[in-house]
């Protein structure tokens, strides 16, 4: 199955949450359509947890083949599996360029990683599901630092997760440690997806 690329606004009030982070598409508190409001006032068990599924996986942009698989790798990994799948998806590669204010969005950020314009440890990484390990050093190419994008997604940034560190001076940001649950996303019960794909 290939990557979303519909009208995210719509995607948003569907699944009844923002998307982009920004909460503008919820200014419409109800669905999609023209039976938006009143649509789908109960929802069956199995409905609910692919409803969690799909929020997790278009918050992130992962296609589903990506997705099952990375549940895949969690699954096998010491702890609880919904928490070691949440911070694999954290440990993307460009969900950390855009955690880091690179880009405004995931997509924009994974534009930047295919597009050559990130290096970890110093080495140019374009693919956008690159695992970046604790320790490891998310820069940029020198030509690129110049990009107006950037510097505008880096001025508007008004927040940084704990578990990154960011160097003003080399315009660069450091992967501290695996993310803990209560700074992942809240909006998420990732108890439903573990169930939806344990089935």
């Amino acid at each position: 199955m290939s990557r979303y690329t519909g009208p995210k606004f719509k995607l948003s009030r569907r699944l009844g949450i923002s998307l982009s982070g920004t909460g503008k598409e919820l200014k419409r508190a109800f669905p999609p359509g023209q039976h938006g409001p009143g649509q789908r006032k109960k929802m069956s068990g199995y409905g609910i947890q692919l409803q969690e599924k799909q929020k997790l996986r278009h918050m992130y942009g992962v296609n589903e083949k990506q997705f099952r698989n990375l549940f895949d790798k969690a699954s096998k990994l010491k702890g609880i599996a919904g928490e070691n799948f949440m911070a694999l998806l954290e440990s993307r590669l460009d969900n950390l360029v855009y955690r880091l204010g690179f880009a405004n969005s995931r997509a924009g950020a994974r534009q930047l990683v295919s597009h050559g314009h990130v290096t970890v440890n110093g080495k140019k990484v374009d693919i956008a599901s690159y695992t970046v390990s604790t320790g490891d050093v998310i820069g940029l190419r020198e030509r690129s630092r110049a990009l107006k994008s950037i510097k505008e997604a880096l001025g508007g940034r008004n927040f940084l997760p704990n578990y990154l560190e960011f160097n003003d001076a080399a315009v660069e940001g450091k992967y501290v440690r695996l993310p803990e649950r209560a700074e992942l996303p809240q909006e998420i019960d990732e108890k439903q997806i573990v169930e939806f794909y344990s089935r």
